[in-house]
């Protein structure tokens, strides 16, 4: 059975439940009414409230509220979890040694419980970062401008990192500053300081900023320190990986 579901279970089938899903290394979900506790790097405590709760087979706990993206108390993967029966009461408890600590839950009404054993080996693929925008414009230099040569990829500086260095036809020095999304004030005043760090340079030293956009008031700023603005897109493909289908489980 690859997923099993109980409603209402009073604490007595909770404990069970809770424990064939350990047994099982599951997917365990429980919505119910609890009180949360923990203590290690610092000490919380939350009062009675209904809550949802997440323990995956790696062992990553989490607690959520019904607001919020974020997780109200979490412990990583690793976790090691317990559960007690106390004279009808029940307490989950996650804990770990390295830091020392632990997250406790007493649960006092349980409305949902469920837990599943699905078959889940895919790793998340991602495009569309400045990362992609590095290997795109290393591939093809030609997008930046035609005769641009790049010769070095975060280019270390006193103020960080030059996403890509490089030189145009004419032997120019070329500072480029990437950003993946719509480019603000702060884009344009990260690559003036990656420019400040030319000053003593003899020949002239180009600053580009390249997103997919910049606010007016970048752009504003940018013609008053006299850098530039090229628009270009990340790219968005993703490569074809062998996806698993339906007949794969």
């Amino acid at each position: 059975m690859k997923f099993l579901v109980k409603e209402n279970p009073d604490n007595d089938q909770l404990f069970n439940f809770i424990n064939e899903a350990f047994s099982k290394r599951a997917f365990l979900l429980l919505f119910a009414c609890c009180k949360v506790k923990y203590e290690g790097r610092a000490v919380s405590r939350l009062g009675l409230g209904d809550r949802t709760m997440i323990i995956k087979g790696d062992g990553s706990f989490l607690i959520h509220q019904d607001r919020n993206l974020e997780p109200v108390n979490w412990q990583p993967p690793g976790t090691k979890f317990t559960v007690e029966l106390d004279d009808h009461r029940l307490y989950l408890r996650g804990s770990r040694r390295n830091p020392k600590e632990v997250l406790e839950v007493e649960i006092c009404q349980a409305y949902l419980a469920s837990y599943h054993t699905g078959r889940d080996i895919q790793m998340l693929e991602l495009v569309g970062y400045e990362e992609d925008m590095r290997d795109m414009i290393m591939a093809d230099p030609g997008i930046i401008e035609e005769g641009f040569r790049p010769t070095a990829r975060e280019y270390s500086t006193n103020t960080g990192f030059i996403d890509i260095l490089g030189k145009d036809k004419n032997d120019n020095l070329m500072v480029l500053e990437l950003k993946s999304r719509r480019a603000g004030v702060n884009a344009v005043k990260q690559l003036k300081r990656y420019l400040d760090s030319f000053v003593d340079h003899k020949k002239l030293v180009r600053g580009i900023l390249v997103a997919p956009s910049v606010t007016e008031d970048a752009l504003e700023l940018l013609e008053e320190n006299g850098m530039e603005f090229l628009a270009l897109e990340p790219p968005m493909d993703l490569k074809d990986s062998g996806v698993l289908t339906l007949e794969d489980f």
